[in-house]
């Protein structure tokens, strides 16, 4: 049987879309990570609830939205309320089972940063910032993060921390009164990571056809390899028709790379 081709956007975010369980209430943004939610609710997690941050619950959009303001989002959602009572009501009150995650570059704490590259006064690049994502990584209950794996994005340590993982290991984190998870799986095209007992990243799956010594390459640290390295399971042929005909059939997030 012939393996199905595919990209990596694609490999990503099949294999985040089966982090989700069912029933999870899901603080999403747009792109990968709205791509995956709504792949989980067309598969295996039917009762998924999707909260966007600009206010909308229960979010079932006639389309693919642009933005996490865009209008489509409201069709069908079981409320629409400000931002704050998102935040505050929801979010730092517990009842956000997941956070989807993203940046510019991940450290081996989990840490993201997304504001500066280089030194913050005199950046090379500066980048959009926070946005929501800080009270995220403090309080949603499980917190994934979906990215691409290079070098330049993994390096030991993040040049601003934008959002705390577990800082400088799981003890730090939990002295700082933060309720949530932190980040526990990081989805990228080369494999899957999670922090071990201090809360540093490692090495827990490979997805197929890819390697150790390509994660090893494309990491800025000397990242452990768990003693029992899994693989993750092949796309399947009706989760890759699913997001090429239904959910993005004008690749706007899946085109390319």
């Amino acid at each position: 049987m012939t393996e199905p081709q595919y990209t990596a956007s694609e490999l990503m975010c099949i294999n985040a879309a089966r982090l989700l369980r069912d029933g999870d209430v899901v603080f999403v943004g747009v792109g990968l990570p709205n791509l995956a939610c709504n792949l989980a609710r067309r598969t295996h997690a039917p009762n998924l609830q999707l909260i966007y941050e600009a206010g909308v619950i229960g979010a079932r959009p006639a389309r693919l939205p642009l933005s996490i303001g865009d209008p489509t989002l409201v069709s069908g959602a079981v409320s629409v309320c400000g931002m704050f009572d998102i935040f505050s009501q929801y979010l730092q009150r517990g009842n956000i089972d997941v956070g989807f995650l993203g940046g510019a570059q991940i450290d081996r704490f989990g840490n993201i940063n997304a504001t500066v590259i280089g030194d913050y006064t005199h950046p090379k690049v500066r980048l959009p910032g926070s946005g929501g994502s800080q009270e995220i990584a403090g309080w949603a209950n499980r917190c994934y993060i979906i990215t691409p794996h290079q070098k330049r994005r993994f390096p030991e340590k993040v040049d601003f921390i934008t959002s705390a993982g577990f800082l400088n290991g799981r003890k730090e984190r939990q002295a700082t009164g933060a309720r949530g998870g932190g980040p526990l799986v990081v989805v990228t095209n080369l494999g899957l990571l999670e922090p071990d007992e201090n809360g540093e990243l490692i090495l827990t799956a490979l997805h197929p056809g890819c390697t150790v010594d390509q994660v090893l390459a494309n990491t800025g640290w000397a990242i452990r390899v768990a003693s029992d390295l899994q693989s993750t399971e092949p796309l399947l042929e009706s989760e890759l028709r699913l997001l090429r005909e239904e959910l993005d059939p004008d690749g706007i997030y899946l085109k390319g790379s």
